[in-house]
């Protein structure tokens, strides 16, 4: 099957309207930045999904899944395959039941908290402010002041690589600090179903109010980035050791060390995805020559590295 011919196929399961051709993926992220993907689709619902990834498995296309794009850097030579998107565009149905919600992949996480809390339900407090969709929190173990998806999390119905559909209870999902077991199973989230605890709407919503005052506050929420560039190293902060290194307001052409928070890479007028990538790099040897600790990325960088914005 060539593009053309499966361009055409993905038009035949989704409608016209969320199917792209050489789509710049700067519109799918946060950082807003990134090449074009080949291709890119849209699945309104679960049957189209399943559908989808199984046209693209039995072509061989390359192929990237991607939630809200919040933790996400492509670069700067875009995508030479498939980019499938779940969001709150599709795949965003909510169903409480009692203290159990049950809730599909593209669901917003800052929406699904949302509803927990008119539901009077607690424990998603913490993901208020977390702008990914429901899947990739899932899959990255997303969490914040102290709360984590593994907390809520009961079982998970996927699609596997055999393109079977499965569930897996949280014993089985290898939850870790920003890790699970979809980072090695190749596993496609379909579904979650949380547990959480009966509580006054209104205190879940005081307590909503004050940890999205501690992110607006500190966080440099009105510039593009991937939220925390880094994973929390051992014993310590990212943001203390970049500070510490004195990278404090540090730019490479159109990337930056946010001086509000060290944690962050913003971007910082114009520049492309090849800045933010040498950017971090630099961060990460200054600290370890400094202090012998290597900073793990905690956004992921995928995509080609020609393009453009090469250096």
């Amino acid at each position: 099957m060539n593009w053309n011919q499966l361009f055409e196929k993905l038009k035949e399961i989704n409608t016209k309207d969320r199917v792209y051709r050489d789509e710049p993926m700067k519109k799918h992220t946060n950082f807003r930045l990134g090449g074009p993907a080949k291709l890119l689709v849209i699945p309104e619902t679960e049957e189209r999904l399943i559908e989808t990834i199984t046209t693209l498995r039995e072509a061989r296309a390359p192929m990237l899944l991607i939630g809200n794009g919040t933790n996400l850097l492509i670069r700067d030579g875009g995508f030479s395959g498939v980019v499938v998107k779940m969001n709150h565009q599709g795949m965003k149905t909510v169903t409480v039941e009692g203290t159990k919600m049950i809730v599909e992949a593209g669901a917003l996480l800052s929406t699904v908290s949302k509803r927990a809390q008119q539901a009077g339900l607690s424990g998603l407090e913490f993901a208020g402010g977390i702008p990914g969709s429901l899947g990739g929190a899932v899959y990255m173990n997303a969490g914040a002041y102290g709360g984590e998806m593994k907390d809520v999390v009961t079982s998970v119905r996927i699609l596997n690589q055999s393109g079977e559909v499965a569930t897996f209870a949280r014993e089985e999902l290898s939850f870790g600090y920003r890790t699970s077991r979809f980072h090695q199973m190749g596993d496609i989230v379909l579904s979650v179903t949380m547990e959480l605890i009966e509580m006054d709407p209104s205190e879940i919503l005081m307590t909503m109010k004050e940890l999205d005052f501690k992110r607006t506050s500190k966080q440099p929420l009105d510039k593009p980035s991937a939220g925390s560039t880094f994973k929390r190293p051992e014993g310590d902060y990212a943001g203390r050791l970049i500070d510490a290194a004195g990278l404090r307001g540090l730019r490479y052409r159109g990337a930056r060390v946010s001086p509000k928070h060290c944690g962050f890479v913003i971007l910082d007028g114009d520049g492309c995805a090849k800045d933010v990538e040498v950017l971090i790099g630099m961060i990460q040897k200054t600290v370890f020559d400094q202090f012998g600790v290597f900073l793990e990325r905690e956004v992921i960088i995928l995509g080609d590295e020609k393009g453009d914005g090469d250096a």
